[in-house]
């Protein structure tokens, strides 16, 4: 399964990067984060804030992961159901989930390749400290695994997005739609209640409380496996979709 595992993400890794679009994506995502954080005037740069942190970059990389993540992996299902080719994949000796998880964590390690700019970021930002080095690293390094682990469950969100559609357009749109709800919506909707308890127990359902825990630095084991289990479901979810689309066929 390993080896089928691998061949399969090697695969999405030269699909991706033989044509220009899967570059313009990274660049576009890689050039809108730095002027973000460098350029522009606005509550992310770093320069204006007068700090020597990277808080800015893990406030605005959700948002920009709605971009990023969905526009990787719309083309995982919904391309094959475009070419015909998915019926060829059901044929051929490997499990459903052994397809869906090589074609995840490849979309997963392209966002990671996206990502791992920011530690360059890190670096000039303990040299602008005062004094140089004074940074708290702790969260730098919970935020930056919080970041990985949410492109791990929106690259898993992505893949069943793509699953369920044979539009690319559509399955980009549908997972930033299921990424946003997510984040973001659980937050919103405990923000409306009253009660302090009921408000808390919702929020825990949603992706946002569990990565401003690991932004404070702290890994508890709750969030790590909240990121797990979210992904799982995803996984399960894309391999019911996928047998239930051959049995139609």
């Amino acid at each position: 399964m390993f080896h089928a595992v691998l061949t399969i993400i090697k695969k999405e890794f030269r699909t991706f990067f033989t044509s220009a679009t899967g570059y313009i994506v990274i660049a576009l995502f890689l050039i809108g984060t730095a002027l973000f954080l460098w350029v522009f005037p606005n509550q992310y740069n770093i320069l204006d804030s007068g700090y020597a942190s990277l808080d800015g970059l893990f406030a605005l990389a959700p948002w920009l992961y709605l971009f990023l993540c969905p526009a990787i992996t719309m083309r995982a299902f919904a391309e094959e159901h475009q070419q015909g080719t998915l019926e060829w994949l059901f044929t051929r000796p490997v499990s459903k989930l052994t397809v869906v998880l090589g074609k995840m964590i490849a979309g997963w390690m392209l966002v990671v390749v996206a990502l791992l700019p920011a530690i360059i970021w890190y670096l000039s930002v303990l040299q602008l400290a005062e004094p140089a080095g004074n940074v708290d690293s702790g969260a730098f390094w919970g935020s930056f695994i919080g970041l990985i682990l949410l492109a791990m469950l929106y690259s898993s969100v992505g893949i069943l997005a793509s699953a369920l559609s044979n539009s690319q357009i559509v399955a980009f749109m549908l997972a930033a739609a299921l990424c946003f709800v997510l984040f973001f919506g659980f937050d919103l909707i405990g923000s409306l209640l009253v009660s302090g308890d009921a408000a808390h127990l919702v929020q825990q359902f949603g992706v946002e409380a569990h990565y401003k825990s690991m932004s404070r630095g702290v890994l508890d084991s709750r969030d790590l496996l909240y990121f797990l289990l979210v992904t799982a479901v995803c996984i399960w979810a894309t391999q019911v979709v996928l047998l239930r689309q051959k049995r139609n066929r």
